[in-house]
This record gives C-alpha cells, sequence and structure tokens, in this order.
C-alpha cells in the first residue's frame, strides 16, 4: 500500500511538472492588432482571432502576425529620367497585412520585399516619365507606383495603402539653369505688364487731352489745381506762370498779329 502511494504521489508530481513547463508552450495570448497563423504537424490549419488560444505543444505551433498599417522608407537613390536627367528620388511606401496566412506561407519578409519591389517600381516609372513631368506629377507617378506595387502585392497578402514621393534633388548645374529661366520668364512678364500700362496711360492721357481741349476753361481749372498741389508742397523752387494767350496780349499791344 505505502508503495502505491509512493508511486501515485511520483506520478502525480510528474504531471504537474510536466503541466508546469507545457502550460507556457499550450496558452498563447494574441492581441487586438494580431492574428495567429496555426501550423499542425508542419501543414497549415487554421487562424485564431485575438484573445487566448491553446495549441497543442510539439505537435502545433503558432506564428502571429501584425495586421498594423506599417511604413517603409525607400531610400535615396540616383534615377535617370527619359531626358537624360539625373534625380535623387525617395520615397515611402504605407502597407498592411489583409491575409495573414499568406504573408507567413507566400513569402519569407513581407517587409524587405515590399520595399525592395517598390524601390525597382519607381526606378522603372521615373526613367520612363521626364524631368518636367516628375516634378510637376508627384501625385500621378506615385499613383502609378502604387498600382504596379499593389499588383503584385495582393498575391503575398499586402495591400498598399498609399505611395508618397517625398524628395525630389537635381543636380547643381539644373538648378542654376531652371532659376535662370524663371528669372527670365519673369522678367519678361513685367516687361509685358509695364508695355500694357504704358499703352493704358498713353491712351487714357489722350482721351483727357481731348476732353480738355474740348471743353471751354477746363485747361485754366487743371492749372489751378496743379498750382494748387505744388503750393502745398513747400520747396526752394519759384515757379512763374504766364497765360497761354500771351503772344496775343503781345500782338495787340504791338499792333503785330501772332503768326
Amino acid at each position: 500500500m505505502e508503495a502505491f502511494f509512493t508511486a501515485g504521489t511520483c506520478l502525480v508530481g510528474a504531471a504537474f511538472f510536466i503541466l508546469l513547463f507545457l502550460l507556457p508552450a499550450a496558452v498563447k495570448l494574441i492581441y487586438q492588432y494580431e492574428r495567429g497563423v496555426v501550423f499542425t504537424l508542419g501543414r497549415y490549419s487554421g487562424v485564431r482571432n485575438p484573445g487566448l488560444t491553446i495549441i497543442v505543444p510539439v505537435i502545433q505551433s503558432i506564428r502571429k502576425v501584425d495586421m498594423r498599417l506599417k511604413t517603409a522608407d525607400i531610400p535615396r537613390q540616383e534615377v535617370m529620367t527619359r531626358d537624360n536627367i539625373p534625380m535623387l528620388v525617395n520615397a515611402v511606401v504605407y502597407f498592411k497585412v489583409v491575409n495573414p496566412e499568406s504573408v507567413i506561407i507566400e513569402i519569407e519578409d513581407h517587409i524587405f520585399a515590399v520595399r525592395q519591389y517598390t524601390q525597382a517600381a519607381l526606378r522603372d516609372i521615373i526613367g520612363n516619365s521626364e524631368m518636367d513631368q516628375v516634378l510637376t506629377e508627384r501625385e500621378q507617378i506615385a499613383e502609378a507606383i502604387k498600382q504596379i506595387v499593389d499588383a503584385e502585392t495582393s498575391g503575398w497578402g499586402v495591400d498598399v495603402e498609399a505611395i508618397k514621393i517625398q524628395e525630389v534633388e537635381l543636380p547643381a548645374e539644373m538648378k542654376r539653369a531652371m532659376a535662370k529661366q524663371a528669372e527670365a520668364e519673369r522678367e519678361r512678364r513685367a516687361m509685358i505688364i509695364n508695355s500694357e500700362g504704358e499703352l493704358t496711360a498713353s491712351e487714357k492721357l489722350s482721351q483727357a487731352a481731348q476732353k480738355l481741349a474740348t471743353t471751354p476753361g477746363a485747361l485754366h481749372l487743371r492749372t489751378l489745381q496743379t498750382i494748387r498741389d505744388i503750393a502745398s508742397d513747400p520747396s526752394e523752387k519759384i515757379v512763374l506762370f504766364l497765360p497761354s494767350d500771351l503772344a496775343d496780349v503781345m500782338g495787340s499791344l504791338t499792333g503785330k498779329k501772332s503768326k
């Protein structure tokens, strides 16, 4: 009887130690932003939702997949455009996992793969675009890159949310040439605006001269207004005003008519 009790105690102790070591391996905690991909004897057997889940140790294993939105920086790289202009371009890609089993089964490192594929697509799209198009149509180019990358990564269980081109740097010589071009364009616009102003002013002056010539006394009133404006500004100048019909007055005094 005592031997049986001793054997039973050993079995209970052994079972206790086995449960103590196997329990952490059997009970898994999956967070809300994760999914658990379960394999049974090496074969895919399902996806576990967030919360506590139990697997069979040794027979089953679980791989957790983060379902949150991720970002991957595309390092700055030199790209030659279609019109043979070298430029340095960097971008960032936003993506998330939508199919956890495909991310685990179909590809080894989906983050590295998305980064590399986006880099290749960026070089391809910009290489087939001209410099002016890259500088003025960033959104369209980013959308074209997104469509190429999204079409490939959908089979990996990854959805590309957006791609943003952060910086486009041109060579120093091209920057100087573009600055000169912009300066010349601004000078051209300034000259056009100045010429249009001169034309408008001449037309208005012509209309004013005709109006003053056909209106009796208008020229004298304008002269008086000019005298008032000069008097309001103190200066050391002395201005003498002579009547416009001075020649007629002198001719009447001398008995000669003005020519």
